[in-house]
């Protein structure tokens, strides 16, 4: 089922499936490892909501739910 990042809870994980824009910050994303194919997990949201904290590549990276929303993931059980 493809969702964005940012419709997943902290604990759930998905694979990048494409992106909703190609722009410039997408090319960031893509820079920073966040490919199609990569796995991504939501490990945490702030009191908030935003940012939400990612692990990429085996890194952690926090992003503004908008920015996650231009993201989407096929979910993974």
């Amino acid at each position: 089922m493809s969702v964005t990042l940012a419709d997943l809870a902290p604990g759930q994980r998905g694979i990048v499936s494409g992106y909703a824009a190609d722009d410039a910050f997408t090319q960031r994303l893509m820079q920073l490892g966040v490919i199609e194919g990569a796995d991504v997990e939501v490990v945490r949201c702030a009191p908030t909501g935003d940012p939400i904290e990612v692990r990429v590549m085996g890194y952690a990276l926090s992003l503004r739910r908008v920015e996650a929303a231009l993201i989407h993931v096929d979910q993974v059980a």
